[in-house]
């Protein structure tokens, strides 16, 4: 392993990056449930409870995505040489669906906030799982690093 990848400050990005992903990854996996709970309540009191707690989440996972980007760049910034391989080029590819998926559930809190959400509980149910899926990719390519 290089010595640069050793050094306690890279160590401490790359920990505070992992802490901040995770972050970032419980409001992903959390805010379409509250969706669900949501779309499927009939109590005014619940909804209004819902868009609440949606609004305060969608806060806490912009701050958490927004660190575990800033600390993902700062480490690209120090070890250069990561973007020359290619498992680093799918990670990023998946990353930037992560941000879309979090720029739609954005919307998605927008549009329950409002009471305009067009989607059911079962497209819900699939658009839950979305982040699992890239959760799963990004972390099999970090750990592999498949050439």
């Amino acid at each position: 392993m290089p010595v640069h990848t050793r050094s306690r400050p890279m160590l401490w990005i790359k920990a505070l990056h992992i802490v901040f992903v995770v972050t970032w990854f419980a409001g992903l996996f959390y805010l379409p449930r509250l969706f669900i709970y949501h779309a499927e309540s009939d109590n005014a009191a619940v909804r209004a409870q819902l868009q609440v707690m949606q609004r305060r989440l969608l806060g806490i996972t912009h701050i958490g995505g927004a660190l575990a980007l800033t600390f993902g760049i700062w480490t690209l910034i120090l070890v250069p040489s990561y973007l020359h391989q290619g498992w680093l080029h799918a990670k990023l590819a998946l990353v930037l669906g992560l941000v879309a998926y979090h720029a739609y559930l954005a919307h998605l809190v927008k549009q329950f906030g409002e009471d305009r959400n067009t989607r059911s509980s079962r497209w819900l149910r699939v658009f839950n799982e979305v982040p699992a899926l890239f959760l799963i990719a990004i972390v099999l390519l970090v750990v592999l690093k498949p050439t």
